[in-house]
């Protein structure tokens, strides 16, 4: 695959269970090494960059990254030291705020339930303000209310500037500010293009996209 994102740009890779999506976002934030090719970041060379420009990057995945012997709060204490955050406190009751997640802040991570412990996890994401903010189905555990907190909080991160890569299987809960779109299939992009060019039409493309590749020879 090959594709660009740009700053103040949210895309959303669409794709079944077991596309890719993943190892897509793995391989972004340098958990994974691809066997070849290039990442770029910021016009710069990436899978092998210096670790301190880690901070550029947020990571959401399938794995909460919270201790759970320490509070939401606590937690995002830690990662304000290892991230140097200058006036930490204010950062981390705006992430949490952002997340909707000011409720928990007092609570063990280990006693929150799965969409509790993925607000705080979004909020961990975004606490360092990165330019590049890579999202794991985002949406999974999230009743619609906390969707909807979120979807806000990423038309606002977007509006400032911070490109956002959001993978999903669940099209109904695309943000509205996601403007392009990639359809993965067994690791291949088999479609692409704007939102608007597929405006009422994305989740009827996305089942032409996979049922067309799954008929493939």
């Amino acid at each position: 695959m090959s594709f660009s994102l740009d700053q103040g740009e949210l895309l959303v890779v669409a794709g079944p269970n077991g596309a890719g999506k993943t190892t897509l976002v793995r391989t972004l934030a340098r958990l994974s090494r691809p066997s070849a090719g290039t990442v770029r970041l910021g016009g710069a060379e990436w899978l092998d960059a210096p670790a301190t420009r880690q901070r550029e990057v947020g990571l959401l995945s399938h794995s909460t990254y919270l201790y759970d012997r320490l509070t939401a709060l606590e937690n995002l204490e830690f990662y304000s030291r290892l991230y140097g955050l200058a006036d930490p406190q204010a950062r981390i009751r705006s992430a949490l705020e952002k997340a909707g997640a000011l409720d928990l802040a007092d609570r063990r991570a280990g006693t929150l339930s799965r969409g509790q412990a993925q607000r705080v996890s979004i909020a961990r994401a975004i606490l360092h303000d990165p330019r590049l903010l890579l999202l794991d189905e985002p949406h999974a555990g999230l009743d619609p209310h906390s969707i909807r907190r979120l979807n806000d909080a990423l038309a606002d991160l977007r509006t400032a500037g911070r490109a956002i890569l959001l993978t999903t299987h669940d099209l109904a809960r695309v943000p509205e500010s996601a403007a392009r779109f990639l359809i993965l299939v067994e690791g291949r992009v088999v479609d692409a293009g704007r939102r608007d060019d597929a405006r009422n039409g994305l989740e009827r493309r996305y089942e032409r996209a996979v049922a067309g590749s799954a008929g493939e020879p």
